[in-house]
């Protein structure tokens, strides 16, 4: 298949970028790797695309004073696989980017496009829940809880464009787990958990759970985290995110299939979790 015609800009700035989107009738291509094959199958149309990879100041990783980072929105899957500041900070993102796609995809895709795309089955969006990440765009700054609305849909407007992730500094004493089941290492999760557990003495201060790819956007499941108190209570809230999704059937897998994988991936993430949590720092 090959796409239907369209323009092509590569403007230099974000002005001139979102003036370019302004008619809503073009579509802005960083990395390409989830556009392009939607283009191809003729799943969109748009008239125009806005290729952003030649505006300065998108790609970047910085570390914040308090301890969180600020990611650009072009920073490339393999930048972030590979970032010392990554793997000291957010050592569950480094983790996650290891089960996306294939490297060739890893080295082109970004980030932002990840997001914005919005893909229930994707590591990123759900990543971005779980670190309770601030998305900045052209025009505002939205919480990553409100910024994916259902499949394949988020709350940008036609001419909006995202340009920075924040991730807040996890509080001390914060562990983590990521589980994801795949039928082929590359392919889209079947279904996938990231969890942190922050401690407070032997007690619980935090938990967050977010499940991947049982559900029309990640997940935040929160009567499973409310039932977490202790270590012995990780099976209690393990079953309770199992019950919480209500994934779909397709031919990759049952909807029960589904529903039991996110069970044993929470148990499995919340156990790494508290493990990373209790040990001595």
């Amino acid at each position: 298949m090959k796409p239907p015609a369209f323009e092509y800009l590569a403007p230099r700035s974000l002005e001139q970028a979102v003036a370019a989107l302004a008619d809503g009738e073009a579509k802005v291509i960083a990395g390409g790797q989830s556009l392009v094959p939607m283009l191809n199958f003729r799943l969109l149309a748009p008239s125009l695309l806005v290729d952003i990879n030649r505006i300065p100041g998108l790609d970047f990783i910085e570390a914040d004073d308090d301890g969180g980072l600020r990611i650009g929105a072009l920073t490339r899957h393999y930048t972030l696989e590979t970032s010392i500041l990554v793997q000291e900070r957010f050592p569950v993102l480094r983790a996650a980017m290891a089960h996306v796609a294939h490297l060739a995809i890893r080295n082109r895709g970004t980030i932002g496009g990840s997001l914005c795309h919005g893909d229930p089955a994707a590591e990123l969006p759900g990543l971005a829940l779980l670190l309770d990440a601030q998305l900045k765009t052209t025009q505002r700054t939205v919480a990553a809880v409100d910024f994916f609305e259902s499949a394949l849909s988020t709350v940008l407007a036609d001419d909006e464009i995202l340009t920075e992730i924040q991730l807040p500094a996890p509080t001390p004493r914060t562990g983590w787990g990521f589980e994801e089941f795949a039928r082929r290492s590359g392919d889209f999760a079947l279904a996938a958990v990231g969890a942190t557990v922050s401690l407070s003495g032997d007690a619980v201060a935090e938990a967050r759970i977010v499940v991947i790819g049982a559900h029309d956007t990640p997940l935040r499941v929160s009567a499973a985290e409310a039932l977490l108190t202790d270590r012995a209570s990780i099976a209690a809230a393990a079953a309770a995110a199992r019950d919480a999704v209500s994934p779909n059937d397709d031919l990759h897998a049952s909807a029960d299939y589904r529903r039991h994988l996110v069970g044993v991936l929470t148990r499995r993430a919340l156990t790494a979790a508290w493990q990373r949590a209790a040990a001595p720092s």
